[in-house]
């Protein structure tokens, strides 16, 4: 398993907007449908990354607790499903399901969603304020398959309640690690 670290968006990017289709409901969700009162975290994950499912529990506890706190959630799949079949949108409402996310998991088709958001890796982290704006962008926490860190989610809960309680972002941001996208030939 190849790692592949994360881009690092621009901070103070605009959220590039996206109408794709949610695994969960099959209806098609935007950026203006997923945020709310206080922003919106958009992720890039997948059901067969080894260092998504070492995470995958723990983010739909922080989705259920910050969402009651008005800040969205969105997943986003890219990753090509003929030559991962898992990410299928059929495998990840299976996954949702299973971890029982509340908030859309987004299948981006063409891939052009990522690209836009300038993610590479699953998972990929990014938190965008009231404005859409980009705050946070980077690691879940330290852990990855394999190593001692404990799934904890503290750099993303960081950013979030920095952002609640309106104080400064750290800037020292550290990059997510994981699975390279899945691009399409």
């Amino acid at each position: 398993m190849a790692a592949v670290e994360s881009t690092m968006m621009p901070i103070g990017t605009v959220a590039p907007d996206f109408d794709l289709l949610d695994v969960i409901s099959g209806e098609n969700k935007t950026l203006e449908d997923v945020r709310l009162e206080y922003g919106v975290v958009v992720m890039f994950i997948c059901a067969h990354c080894p260092y998504v499912k070492n995470i995958e529990e723990e983010i739909a506890v922080i989705a259920r607790q910050y969402s009651s706190q008005k800040i969205g959630f969105v997943a986003i799949s890219s990753n090509d499903p003929a030559a991962y079949p898992d990410d299928s949108p059929e495998g990840l409402k299976e996954q949702a399901e299973e971890f029982e996310f509340n908030f859309p998991y987004l299948f981006d088709e063409t891939q052009e969603v990522a690209k836009a958001y300038q993610a590479v890796c699953t998972p990929d982290f990014f938190l965008f304020d009231e404005d859409l704006k980009c705050i946070y962008r980077g690691r879940f926490d330290a852990s990855t398959p394999g190593n001692p860190e404990p799934v904890t989610g503290d750099d993303l809960v960081n950013a979030l309640e920095a952002h609640l309680e309106d104080e400064p972002q750290i800037e020292d941001q550290k990059p997510s690690i994981g699975c390279s996208i899945k691009w399409k030939n």
